[in-house]
C-alpha cells in the first residue's frame, strides 16, 4: 500500500503556504482571529486537495473503494479521488513477478525423500479479482505453488524427476494456473532449479552409473575382439590360398622388427626356411646389413651437425 505521493505533498505545501501568506497579509492587531481562520481554512483545503490527488506508476493499478464498496480501478498516471468517501486499500502490481518456493523432505512415488527448489513466474491479469477474491494473493500464490509441488513429487518416480524436469515444470504450471485462475492471476511458467537427494542414495547412484559404464566398456571391448578375430580369420584364409603373400608379409614383419627395435630377434627355424633366407647365416647377414645401414645413417647425421 502506498502513501501520499511526493506530488501530493508538494501541492499541500504550495496551497498551505499560500494560505499562510494570505493570513499574514490580512493580519490586523485588532482582529487576529480572521488571520487564524484563514490559516486554518487553508490547511484544511490543502489537506483535502492533496489527499485527493494520486499518481500511479505504469505498472500499478489502484483499487478504489467508496464507502466500503468497490468503485473503480484507477491508474496509471494522475487521477483524483473523493477525500473521506474514497479509500485505496490495495495497489496491484501488474508486472511479471517471481516467487521462489520449495518442498523439503517430500517422498517420491518410490518413497525417496527429496528436496526440490523451484521458481514461479506469474502475473496479475485481473486486479479487481486479485484484490477482492483473496485476502493476500502474494501468500496465496506461494502456498498454492508449494502444495502443488508436493503433490507432483508424491506422484512421480525419482528417475522421472531427475530426467524429466521440463515435464514436471509443465505439470506444475498447469496445476498452479488452475488454482490461481479464480484470483485473476496467470502463471507464465515454472522452473525447477534443483532436486536434492540423500547423500547415501547419491553415492549408490554414482556407483551404479560407474558399474554401468564399466559394463558398456567391457561389451565394447569384447565386440572389438570379435571383430579383430573375424578380420584375422579372413586374413588367414587369404594367406592360405596365397603362400607368396604370407611369405612377403613374414619378411616385412621381420624387417620392421630388426629396423626399429632390438638387435636380437628370435625367429623360429621353420619361419626362416619358409621365407627362403637359406639358413641362420643368411638371417645374420641380413641383420648385420641393417645394423650397418643404421650406423651409416647415424654417422652421417652427426657429421652434418
Amino acid at each position: 500500500m502506498k502513501s501520499k505521493s511526493i506530488f501530493s505533498g508538494f501541492i499541500f505545501i504550495v496551497l498551505f503556504g499560500g494560505g499562510l501568506a494570505g493570513a499574514y497579509a490580512a493580519y490586523r492587531p485588532a482582529d487576529s482571529m480572521a488571520s487564524v481562520a484563514i490559516a486554518a481554512g487553508s490547511f484544511l483545503v490543502a489537506l483535502l486537495i492533496a489527499s485527493a490527488i494520486k499518481i500511479a506508476d505504469p505498472w500499478d493499478r489502484a483499487m478504489v473503494l467508496r464507502l466500503g464498496h468497490f468503485h473503480s480501478l484507477r491508474g496509471p498516471g494522475l487521477f483524483f479521488i473523493v477525500p473521506i468517501l474514497d479509500t485505496i486499500p490495495y495497489w496491484i502490481d501488474t508486472r511479471v513477478i517471481t516467487t521462489a518456493f520449495k518442498a523439503e523432505k517430500t517422498l517420491t512415488k518410490d518413497t525417496v525423500p527429496v528436496d526440490v527448489d523451484a521458481v514461479l513466474f506469474w502475473k496479475v491479469m485481473d486486479p479487481k479479482r486479485a484484490a477482492l477474491e483473496v485476502a493476500d494473493y502474494l501468500s496465496a500464490i506461494s502456498w498454492a505453488a508449494q502444495t502443488a509441488l508436493r503433490d507432483v513429487i508424491g506422484k512421480t518416480m525419482l528417475s522421472d524427476m531427475l530426467e524429466g524436469r521440463d515435464k514436471i515444470s509443465s505439470v506444475l504450471q498447469t496445476i498452479i494456473d488452475e488454482r490461481t485462475e479464480p484470483w485473476g492471476i496467470h502463471v507464465n511458467s515454472v522452473e525447477v532449479k534443483d532436486v536434492l537427494i540423500p547423500p547415501a542414495l547419491e553415492n549408490a547412484m554414482s556407483m551404479q552409473a560407474q558399474a554401468e559404464r564399466e559394463r558398456q566398456a567391457r561389451v565394447i571391448l569384447g565386440d572389438s575382439e570379435r571383430q579383430v578375430a573375424e578380420k584375422f580369420g579372413e586374413a588367414a584364409l587369404t594367406y592360405a590360398n596365397n603362400p607368396v603373400a604370407l611369405h612377403l608379409r613374414a619378411m616385412n614383419m621381420l624387417y620392421e622388427g630388426l629396423k626399429q627395435n632390438a638387435t636380437i630377434v628370435i625367429v623360429p627355424s621353420s619361419a626362416v626356411e619358409t621365407m627362403g633366407l637359406g639358413s641362420m647365416a643368411g638371417l645374420t647377414a641380413l641383420t648385420m646389413g641393417i645394423g650397418q645401414d643404421k650406423e651409416k645413417y647415424v654417422n652421417g647425421a652427426t657429421a652434418k651437425t
